[in-house]
This record gives C-alpha cells, structure tokens and sequence, in this order.
C-alpha cells in the first residue's frame, strides 16, 4: 500500500514539474509570438495601423473591436526613439513590450495629463550618456528604459461607439515613433548686462 501510494506521489509530482517547466519554456520557444507575426506587417521604428478586430483576418488573438490598434516595432541600437501620440476623445493607452512579450511601461491619457503623450524610449545604458542637466531632463522629458534593444510598443484607442472609430484610427494615425534626430534641448544661458 506504502508502495502504491508513494508511486501515485512521485508520478503527480513529475507531471507538475513537466508541466511548469512546459508552461515557463513555451513564450521563450514559440515560433509564432507576437512579435513575429507582426514583423512582416510593421516597419520598424514607425508606426502601422492595425486593421480592426475581425474573427477570421486579426493578426492577434483575442483583440478589442472597441479599441482602434496601431504598432510600433522599435530597435534601439541605432539610438534613442521619440514616440508622440495624440490623446483620442474617449480614452489612449500605450504599452511596451519586450521581444519576448514582457510588458515592462504603461500610460494612458489620464496618468500623462495632456493633450498628447510624448516620451523618449532608449536602453540604460543610452539614458546614462545623456547629460546631467536634470532640470531638463526631469521637467520636459519623460524617459522610459527599454531592457531590450528591441521590442514592440502597442497603442490603443477607444471608441466608445461604433461611429467614433474613424476618430480613434485618426489619433493613432497622426502618431509618430521615430529615431531621435536631435540631441536633447539645452537651456539658454541668462543673458547678463553689458
């Protein structure tokens, strides 16, 4: 009985173990994460739109039809990226996701305060080579830290009604996600008295 028992033990014990180790591999090996589905749609370091949420054509499971969707798929070993996204009138989400799909940053039009939501995305290591005027950078920037050198930021749109989703798709339209082609701004000095 001792035998049969201790049997029956050892056997649930190896399925669960096979099973966490199963369900923790399985982001890190599958072939058709998100990130590469949406590779051949997207333009790195640019925004796409997605199309709206259909059972049979969405690029991604389980997709809100009330949300409008846009991509951006970013590299940062170029440098830095400077993301803009105009506010929709209902409600604007931005999330951040690594390569393998560990959301890290979120925001929305309510936490940013603002008419449009504007940030600079770079890795750690471009964040410390920025200069130490912290005057700038904490009052006029927001920075976010990517842990990757890639990965894909998803925005949304609200459409709290079937007519207004042109008007989501248009605010997700106008945003922008490119490289940083300026340096920081610098602060003019005080002019003094001649």
């Amino acid at each position: 009985m001792i035998r049969l028992a201790f049997t029956i033990l050892a056997g649930v014990a190896l399925g669960l173990v096979v099973h966490l180790v199963s369900v923790l591999a399985l982001p890190r090996i599958a072939t058709q994460d998100a990130y590469s589905r949406l590779t051949p749609m997207t333009k790195l370091n640019a925004v796409t739109p997605l199309p709206l949420a259909d059972p049979n054509t969405s690029p991604m499971p389980f997709m809100d039809p009330a949300f409008a969707l846009a991509i951006c798929r970013y590299d940062l070993t170029g440098g830095p990226i400077k993301l803009t996204v105009p506010v929709s009138q209902a409600y604007t989400s931005v999330s951040f996701y690594t390569r393998n799909e560990i959301a890290y940053y979120a925001i929305n039009d309510r936490s940013a305060g603002k008419k449009v939501i504007e940030l600079d995305l770079m890795t750690e290591a471009q964040h410390d080579a920025l200069p130490e005027d912290e005057e700038i950078t904490a009052a006029d920037r927001l920075i976010i830290d990517s842990p990757s050198t890639t990965g894909l930021i998803l925005m949304k749109a609200l459409a709290a009604e079937p007519g207004l989703m042109p008007q989501a798709q248009g605010s997700l339209a106008a945003a922008t996600c490119a490289p940083q082609t300026e340096g920081p701004a610098k602060a003019e000095a005080p002019r003094g008295r001649r």
